[in-house]
């Protein structure tokens, strides 16, 4: 018998099912294989966010239960790029999204290479008044799972003053992204 390193053909529904409490919140996210050369991820929704992912590589989306979309982010200016249920969408590297699921029990795969050496991955955020850049952090990634939460808890117990933008003077109200939403909503639509 062959020595198959990741094993023989994994039942997606089981894994799905057995992985079912990681794929909602807090967490909403799991890796399936941790030491592959892809990083092989199922997202859950519900999960809205106000950050912005700058990853070097391709990333490959397959909404596979419910909708949900990539709010991208490019020169000041906001886009959106809807994800209905069966869509694939193949987003290049250095598009700035912020994925957005809404949906409560939607999921997505996304699948994207391991970062070569010394590609950071960054998050940023940005000005929902007028898309000023407000805060931007680099990392090194290796854990999608463990690697970002660290990121957002020190952006979010940042102070008032960090999160100002340097351009109209809205403040980015950090972890409620439900009035990043409406600013973004009332100005850019």
């Amino acid at each position: 018998m062959l020595n198959l390193r990741y094993g023989r053909p994994l039942n997606f529904q089981r894994w799905l099912d057995e992985n079912a409490h990681l794929l909602q919140p807090p967490v909403n996210n799991q890796q399936i294989w941790a030491d592959s050369d892809f990083m092989v991820t199922v997202v859950g929704g519900p999960n809205q966010r106000s950050d912005f992912h700058d990853d070097p590589v391709e990333e490959l989306f397959y909404q596979f239960k419910g909708n949900a979309y990539l709010l991208l982010w490019e020169d000041g200016r906001y886009d959106r790029v809807d994800l209905r249920e069966g869509d694939v969408f193949l987003l290049p590297p250095h598009t700035l999204h912020s994925p957005q699921r809404p949906e409560a029990g939607s999921q997505c795969l996304v699948v994207e290479r391991k970062r070569p050496p010394g590609e950071p991955d960054a998050l940023q955020w940005c000005c929902a008044a007028c898309g000023t850049l407000i805060k931007r952090y680099e990392m090194g990634l290796t854990n999608i799972v463990t690697d970002l939460p660290p990121v957002y808890d020190t952006f979010y117990a940042s102070p008032e003053e960090e999160r100002r933008c340097s351009r109209c003077g809205e403040i980015h109200p950090g972890q409620d992204f439900k009035a990043w939403h409406r600013t973004l909503t009332r100005n850019f639509t």
